[in-house]
C-alpha cells in the first residue's frame, strides 16, 4: 500500500502540473494584441499565419487583419486582402486550409445596401456568412456568399468548420430563446441543410462563439451556465458514442477570468485553445507617479482593458476525457 505522503505528493505534484498547462500566454503583445480590440483568431494548417479581428472599443469598425511567423515573431499585421471596406469579422479557416470563413454585412447582391439587424428594439450591422477559397497561387479568392437557410435573419457569428465542411456557428433565430444559441448547418452533395439548434442544455442560457474539434469530439464555446466566474466563460462539452452532447463544464485553470472570455477556437496543435479577453490586472495603487508620457503608454498597452488574443493548453481537460490527438 503506498504511504499517505506519497500520494499527498504525487497529487500536489499533477496540482502543479495542470496549474502550469493552464497558464495563458498573450499572444504577440504590442504586434497582434494591441489597445485594440482583437478577438477571433484563425490559425493556418502550418500555424505560420493567423488572421484575426481588430476593432474600436465600440465594436462599429470590425476588420480582417493577417499576420505571419517568422521563428518566434509576427510580423506587423495587415489587412486581410478581402477586408477593409465593410463590417467583416470573425474569421474561421477550415481544417485543410483551403477555404477561409468570415461574417460581414456587406450587400448580398453587388450594388445593394448594408445589411441591418435588429434585436431588442435595436438596429446594428446585419452579418452574413461569406467564404474566400484557396488559389492555386496561393492568394484568396473573391467573397463568396454562402446560400442557404444559415443566413436567415442577418444574424449569424463565429463560424467554426468540422473537417466534413460541417458549420458551427452562434445565432438568434426563432427557436433561440430570448439570447444566443449554437447551431450547425450540414454539409450535403447539394449545399447546407437547415440549421439545427446544438441541444447544450436549457435556451434560457446564452451561448456564443463554438469552436469545433474538426472530428466533432468537442466544442467550446463562450456562455454562461449558472456557473461563470466572470462577465461570460469559456465551456466545453464533449460527444458521447450515441452523437448527444454531454453536460457543459466550465474549463479549469486560468482559462476563465472575472472578466469577458469569448471566442474560443482549438489550435492545430493537440490541446491548443486561442480565445480572446479583456482581463487586465489594472494599476495596483499607489501607483508609481505618472506623467503623461507613462500614462498614454499604459493606457494603450494591450492590458488596458481591452480585448486580447491569448493562447492556452487544454490538453489536461481533453485527455482526461480520452482523447490524445
Amino acid at each position: 500500500m503506498r504511504s499517505s505522503t506519497y500520494i499527498l505528493t504525487t497529487s500536489l505534484f499533477l496540482g502543479l502540473i495542470a496549474a502550469t498547462a493552464m497558464a495563458g500566454e498573450l499572444l504577440a503583445p504590442g504586434v497582434i494584441s494591441t489597445g485594440l480590440q482583437e478577438t477571433s483568431a484563425a490559425v493556418t494548417p502550418d500555424g505560420k499565419t493567423v488572421y484575426f479581428m481588430r476593432s474600436d472599443f465600440a465594436e462599429k469598425d470590425d476588420t480582417i487583419l493577417v499576420s505571419r511567423r517568422d521563428g518566434k515573431q509576427w510580423s506587423t499585421p495587415e489587412i486581410a486582402p478581402f477586408s477593409g471596406q465593410w463590417h467583416d469579422s470573425e474569421p474561421a479557416i477550415s481544417p485543410d486550409g483551403k477555404r477561409l470563413y468570415f461574417v460581414s454585412n456587406r450587400p448580398v447582391q453587388e450594388g445593394g445596401t448594408a445589411l441591418v439587424a435588429e434585436l431588442g428594439g435595436k438596429q446594428f450591422p446585419g452579418t452574413n456568412l461569406w467564404y474566400v477559397e484557396q488559389q492555386p497561387n496561393g492568394k484568396w479568392s473573391a467573397p463568396v456568399h454562402v446560400d442557404g437557410q444559415l443566413n436567415d435573419g442577418a444574424q449569424i457569428y463565429n463560424p467554426s468548420i468540422a473537417a466534413n465542411g460541417n458549420i458551427y456557428f452562434s445565432a438568434h433565430r426563432p427557436d433561440s430563446g430570448k439570447l444566443y444559441q449554437i447551431y450547425v448547418a450540414r454539409r450535403t452533395p447539394s449545399g447546407y441543410s437547415p440549421p439545427e439548434r446544438v441541444e447544450l442544455g436549457d435556451v434560457a442560457q446564452n451561448r456564443m462563439d463554438p469552436g469545433i474539434d474538426p472530428q466533432e469530439r468537442y466544442i467550446v464555446y463562450s456562455g454562461n451556465e449558472g456557473d461563470s466566474v466572470g462577465s461570460t466563460d469559456i465551456y466545453i462539452s464533449f460527444r458521447g458514442d450515441d452523437g448527444k452532447w454531454a453536460k457543459p463544464e466550465r474549463l479549469p485553470g486560468d482559462i476563465n477570468s472575472a472578466s469577458l472570455d469569448i471566442a474560443p477556437v482549438p489550435g492545430r496543435v493537440f490541446g491548443e485553445l486561442y480565445l480572446s479577453s479583456n482581463r487586465s490586472d489594472g494599476p495596483r495603487y499607489p501607483k508609481v507617479h505618472d506623467d503623461l508620457g507613462s500614462l498614454q503608454h499604459r493606457l494603450a498597452s494591450p492590458e488596458n482593458g481591452s480585448r486580447n488574443i491569448w493562447h492556452f493548453d487544454i490538453s489536461l481537460t481533453l485527455k482526461g476525457h480520452g482523447l490524445d490527438r
